[in-house]
């Protein structure tokens, strides 16, 4: 590209502009919105127009460009997860400034959304799956769809997709479900089946995962005919069934899970069909997800509770409402994932309810739907540095019971 120490030929570089100066990237999807402030020296005819560029490797500016009269300039057409940089020319009518300096690194990335596939409400066993985006506040939208009903599944992702295991498949029903389905998160419509469970399971399992890996604990095979301590993983890039990892410290259904990028917790859960504090557990297991074997002891939860919500980020795991031995609950607690020991308290939601989903974010943490005195559409937040109580974030496009959640965002990932 011409500049201004020779200008295009048949021009004098002299009389161009000065290169742009503090060029600041904001990334988005697949695109980024390049900021800059433009030169005081014009050279001797004004600015007609800037060109942003984006390079993806040392010196080569080809990644993808774009132009425009004033700052700032979006870029589109990016790859997602792939580190840029950016330089930004100015041009009037003798030629093309040097460029900008370079920009610091960004990353194009989709937003931090949440997902709430399947459950139930009193229309039966759902498909649909409402999407958020996690760092602001509004309803749900409609993403999409199973490829077929699913309720009582467990749920786990990685930054594309998300994995949905088992369940069943119609309200009332006590069959477990042996089929994993998945969500393309960067994309709505009907989504896919995954591969096989070892053992079909339905009643809450947790899931949780990391990058590459996606666990299943715990649930039973009936409602509460059998409950199951097995933990099951599958490689999440690999449509392929799962595998046998090994087991939880307890047999437990109607449990949750979360995980940061080297640990999975499970937390709680039932081990009867009753709703009496003897009939639920304050247990926390954990597991390494890059290896195998059985889950060790973590602690406890401050009560014995079931059909929470977790979610974490990489520092924190959030365990919220469920029923303890007095009924439905919106405490909170937390956990440090890093460290072994007791959950502490955190605060409460907005409103006491069970059985419902959840996911996190870098910062938050969100649960969704669930059982109060009905089926729930209430979406809350926990911002997880704080212990502060739970803020309204919004509805649920449709109320539902027994989803749990999944993010692109979450702790397994950062």
């Amino acid at each position: 590209m011409a500049n201004k120490n020779g200008g295009f030929i048949g021009t004098d570089g002299l009389d161009a502009p000065d290169p742009p100066t503090a060029v600041t990237p904001t990334a988005g999807d697949e695109q980024v919105s390049v900021a800059f402030t433009a030169p005081t020296d014009t050279g001797t005819s004004a600015i007609t127009g800037f060109v942003a560029q984006v390079s993806t490797s040392t010196g080569d500016y080809s990644a993808g460009s774009n132009t425009g009269t004033s700052s700032p300039i979006v870029v589109s057409s990016l790859t997602n997860g792939t580190a840029a940089t950016a330089k930004v020319w100015a041009i009037n009518a003798y030629g093309t400034s040097a460029p900008s300096d370079a920009s610091v690194s960004f990353t194009p990335a989709l937003p931090q959304r949440a997902f709430f596939p399947g459950g139930a409400n009193a229309g039966g066993t759902l498909t649909q799956i409402d999407v958020i985006t996690i760092t602001t506040t509004g309803n749900a939208t409609d993403f999409g769809d199973l490829s077929e009903g699913q309720q009582e599944s467990g749920c786990a992702s990685s930054v594309t997709r998300g994995i949905v295991f088992g369940g069943k498949k119609n309200l009332g029903s006590q069959g477990a479900g042996k089929r994993n389905l998945y969500l393309t998160l960067s994309s709505g419509g009907t989504q896919g089946t995954f591969g096989n469970l070892v053992q079909a399971t339905t009643n809450f399992p947790g899931g949780c995962g990391n990058a590459t890996r996606a666990l299943k604990g715990g649930g039973g095979t009936g409602q509460f005919s059998t409950i199951i301590d097995n933990i099951e993983y599958v490689t999440i890039a690999t449509l392929a069934n799962a595998t046998d990892f090994g087991d939880l410290t307890v047999a437990r259904n109607r449990t949750t899970a979360a995980s940061n990028s080297t640990r999975g917790i499970w937390a709680g859960g039932g081990k009867t069909s009753g709703n009496t504090s003897s009939d639920l557990y304050n247990t926390l297991d954990y597991v390494t997800i890059a290896s195998t074997g059985n889950a060790s002891d973590f602690g406890d939860l401050a009560a014995n509770y079931r059909g929470q919500g977790g979610a974490a980020n990489s520092t924190r795991a959030l365990w919220g409402a469920g029923r303890d031995g007095g009924g439905r609950n919106g405490g909170t607690e937390y956990s440090t994932i890093a460290s072994t020991g007791n959950a502490s308290d955190f605060g409460n939601l907005t409103v006491a309810r069970e059985l419902l989903g959840s996911a996190a974010g870098e910062t938050r943490a969100v649960f969704a739907g669930g059982y109060d005195t009905g089926f729930s559409n209430v979406i809350d937040y926990h911002e997880i540095a704080t212990t502060a109580s739970g803020t309204d974030f919004g509805d649920l496009a449709v109320a539902r019971v027994e989803q749990q959640g999944l993010s692109n965002a979450h702790g397994g990932l950062q």
